[in-house]
């Protein structure tokens, strides 16, 4: 059966005539059901003169085809209820023996509306200690709104997983890294959401990831020389949980609070995340590719939080991270102490061996796994490559070819067959004058410019073999400012 085939839930309301503005609510709500393709069963439209009501209620609670029953929850519902009079009454002594004999428990959700001077929630006797949606709080309804509307259609936003094989690192000897993180990640979520700054929960969630990103680190020696690109890619995949965290954090920003407050508090995530791609002063000795891991997870994590900022059209706040250097004691030059976003983009040797040794014959691995890991985010994959491609561009302003970003993704570029959607959306003057800063540039010529020079010097333009990108297909740069 396709989705169109699915067939549409029948939901009938519950509730009390409290007073006018509460029905005119629950008729308001009923609307916004009935929008959400349910058909929604209301006593204003269904029940006539004539009728009698009580079996109609018995009817709605009883009636197999009838399968979601909504308990509209006020003060006056609880309380009629509970003292079993009214319509309201009446209808509960018809649920609740329906709600304890099913031994299915999803056709009755109870819809908190109002809640006590103390902020307990209206709820009949019978309902207390079951889960409840809650439509009291303004600045929560979209979420909890959905959450109703997937209940209704059988389509809950977190399914189980398919059970996989036992994992590879389960055979090391060394247990999985953990990051206590989910806890600080919900009150950070919660915090941006309901329009209160967020700032504090936010760094606080940062600054632990940062911190324990140490559990993370890896040795190589001569017992695991052979196999190290396997510990590399096994800590790397036990990051993921972490960096979806990471995504799921950048988003909410992106939507709720870009704030030059909350900006500095991603920039400084990024800056504590810049050590761990060098040796840390206490290590007097190591292999380059001890750090490999790290190099791919902060490289990963950076494109991520560009390309969303860009998705959602968070220019500005793109720009702030591009532009602004970090702060890092470079051990091996201690006096340049500030780095550009160029940084967060280091040689990974460990990949290429891998690459040898288990003779993949890959243009690039790290392009893989990038493409690979971005299946589990949400995000669409030519988000991250207009990242990588905007980084691109940004660095070709500079005259050394050598100081540059290289764009891992965009050896799948030739996939996407066009110009990336913020260039297409930039054919509009208005548009391009919004991402020019993005680009750093003053206008288009100076942009005709950069493309100039990188297509005179071979060097400047990313290859893999016989694999190059078009930077000017990729901006559709004939058409930018073309329109109003």
């Amino acid at each position: 059966m396709t989705e169109s085939d699915t067939p549409k839930p029948r939901l009938f309301i519950s509730y009390s005539w409290s007073n006018l503005d509460h029905e005119a609510w629950v008729l308001s709500f009923a609307e916004e059901l009935v929008g959400a393709g349910i058909e929604v069963i209301l006593d204003k439209w269904d029940l006539q003169p004539g009728h009698d009501a009580h079996a109609f209620m018995e009817s709605m609670v009883t009636d197999p085809k009838v399968n979601k029953v909504l308990l509209i929850c006020d003060e006056v519902y609880a309380r009629k209820s509970d003292a079993r009079s009214g319509g309201a009454g009446t209808e509960a002594q018809i649920i609740t023996p329906e709600i304890y004999a099913k031994k299915a428990q999803d056709k009755f959700v109870a819809v908190v509306r109002e809640r006590d001077h103390d902020g307990r929630p209206y709820l009949p006797v019978y309902y207390k200690g079951r889960i409840y949606i809650d439509l009291s709080n303004a600045s929560s309804y979209s979420t909890e709104f959905e959450r109703l509307v997937r209940w209704a259609w059988g389509a809950p936003l977190n399914v189980r997983p398919p059970i996989g094989e036992r994992p590879g690192f389960l055979t090391k000897e060394a247990a999985t890294p953990k990051i206590a993180s989910s806890l600080l990640l919900r009150r950070a979520l919660e915090s941006i959401r309901a329009g209160a700054n967020g700032v504090a929960a936010v760094k606080e969630y940062f600054q632990t990831i940062s911190r324990d990103l140490e559990v993370f680190r890896i040795t190589m020696n001569e017992d695991n020389k052979e196999t190290f690109d396997d510990l590399v890619i096994s800590t790397i995949d036990e990051f993921m949980h972490y960096r979806n965290e990471a995504i799921e954090v950048f988003s909410t920003i992106a939507n709720y609070n870009t704030s030059v407050e909350m900006l500095e508090v991603v920039h400084r995530f990024f800056e504590r995340l810049l050590p761990y791609q060098y040796r840390p002063e206490r290590v007097h000795s190591s292999y380059d590719v001890d750090f490999d891991n790290f190099n791919f997870i902060v490289h990963e994590l950076f494109l991520y939080c560009i390309g969303i900022f860009i998705q959602n059209e968070q220019f500005d706040a793109a720009n702030y991270l591009i532009e602004n250097e970090y702060y890092f004691k470079d051990l091996a030059n201690p006096e340049n102490s500030m780095h550009s976003y160029l940084s967060f983009r280091n040689p990974m040797r460990i990949l290429e061996f891998r690459n040898r040794r288990l003779k993949l014959n890959r243009l690039s691995l790290r392009a893989d796994l990038l493409k690979e890991r971005n299946k589990s985010t949400g995000v669409d994959f030519s988000c991250v490559m207009t990242a990588d491609f905007v980084l691109y561009l940004r660095s070709q302003s500079s005259s050394d070819a050598w100081h540059t970003w290289w764009p891992e993704t965009l050896l799948y570029s030739d996939r996407y067959g066009a110009a990336f959607e913020i260039f297409a959306r930039a054919k509009s003057r208005r548009y391009f004058d919004r991402i020019k800063p993005l680009l750093n540039v003053k206008d288009k010529e100076e942009l005709g410019v950069i493309l100039t020079n990188v297509r005179s010097d071979r060097d400047r333009i990313p290859r893999w073999q016989f694999e190059s990108i078009n930077p000017g297909r990729l901006m559709g740069f004939d058409a930018l400012g073309t329109t109003p």
